[in-house]
């Protein structure tokens, strides 16, 4: 269905202008693009996550500042959220804190869930990107201050293609994988996701790494 979707509103446009009953103007080109950078987006995705599944993604593993990882997502997001009205911070605690893991796959994690939160939270919401150190784990959160998420679907909710509210989702340009991206890449990193929600009162996705742990 997610294949299906824009391939055939792409067909419909194309059969359209073939048969002339649509011109081929800046409007109608934006909107096939559109669908093109949707459905390019969600083959990437999903070679993605069949890479990680497989087990053919090998870590590559190095200990770096936690505060340079949240300044960059933070960075990356802060113009698309501001677009939405949105502000996204970070904080970092200690400032000294290192990780130890794969820095890319740990920067797509943070891309995916910030994504996540910028993608629903309201006009004037806010974003935080937080890392901490305690009670031998390393963890980082992503809140916000959205509608939240019923506790029915906490459970499923890294399950690929799964969405809360299907019609809203593909309205503001989700694929429904990136939570299976972030499963995937946590399960390598032996390492687990936390997911708080109540209706109205926003989320928290927490990253727990153990370093004990880190094969």
């Amino acid at each position: 269905h997610e294949l299906r979707t824009p391939i055939g509103a792409l067909r419909a446009k194309l059969e359209n202008l073939v048969d002339g009953v649509e011109t081929a103007d800046p409007a109608t080109l934006k909107a096939m693009l559109r669908q093109v950078e949707r459905l390019g987006n969600l083959v990437e995705q999903l070679l993605d996550l069949s890479r990680l599944e497989s087990g053919a993604v090998p870590l590559e593993r190095s200990r770096f500042p936690a505060a340079t990882l949240v300044a960059q997502v933070v960075d990356e997001w802060r113009t698309q959220a501001e677009m939405r009205d949105v502000r996204v911070e970070g904080e970092v605690e200690p400032a000294s804190l290192e990780l130890h893991a794969d820095e890319q796959r740990l920067h797509q994690v943070l891309g995916n869930l910030v994504a996540n939160a910028v993608r629903h939270s309201p006009r004037g919401g806010r974003v935080v990107v937080r890392a901490a150190a305690g009670e031998g784990l390393t963890r980082l959160e992503v809140c916000d201050d959205g509608p939240g998420i019923p506790a029915e679907h906490l459970p499923r909710l890294t399950e690929r293609f799964y969405r809360v509210d299907v019609d809203s989702s593909r309205e503001k340009g989700g694929t429904g994988l990136g939570l299976a991206i972030v499963k995937h890449i946590l399960n390598r990193h032996r390492g687990e996701l936390g997911i708080a929600s109540k209706p109205g009162k926003g989320s928290t996705f927490t990253v727990m790494l153990n370093e004990a742990n880190a094969g």
